[in-house]
């Protein structure tokens, strides 16, 4: 049995409006997967639950305000981390969330963008956020 380190917890948001787009935010070109399209979303902290890190997120990098009960659990991937000195398990978990407070705006990262569901294979993403995607798709396709 392989001994690893513990994985890295990340959380990401399906943000989807009334019309039923999805918010995709584009990484800086300077990070590690720069200009790749993703969930927007981050890294839990020490002593912070998945929540309460994504509703911190989402502040930090859209500028809205999320309520920690609007976030609905969904699914999530897992895999590695890439282009870190060291390797490590990851983790993400992929709320949706369809109730928020203000107009998101870029705040960090390249840029953000509304698309529909079905067209999220055909953007540049990270490889954890393909299986993420077709989850949310699955979901969607269940709800019309």
């Amino acid at each position: 049995m392989q001994n690893l380190s513990t994985p890295l917890l990340v959380v990401a948001a399906a943000l989807i409006r009334a019309d039923g787009r999805v918010l995709m935010h584009r990484r800086a070109f300077t990070a590690v997967h720069g200009g790749l399209w993703e969930f927007p979303g981050g890294k839990v902290s020490a002593g912070e639950t998945a929540e309460f890190a994504l509703v911190r997120e989402l502040s930090e990098e859209l500028d809205i305000v999320v309520a920690e009960r609007d976030l609905a659990p969904l699914g999530f991937a897992s895999g590695r981390t890439e282009g870190e000195s060291s390797v490590r398990p990851l983790v993400i978990l992929l709320y949706t969330c369809t109730c928020w407070k203000g107009e998101p705006r870029c705040v960090e990262g390249a840029e953000i963008g509304w698309f529909d569901p079905a067209m999220t294979d055909s953007l540049e993403m990270p490889p954890l956020d393909y299986p993420l995607a077709r989850q949310l798709r699955a979901m969607l396709a269940g709800i019309s």
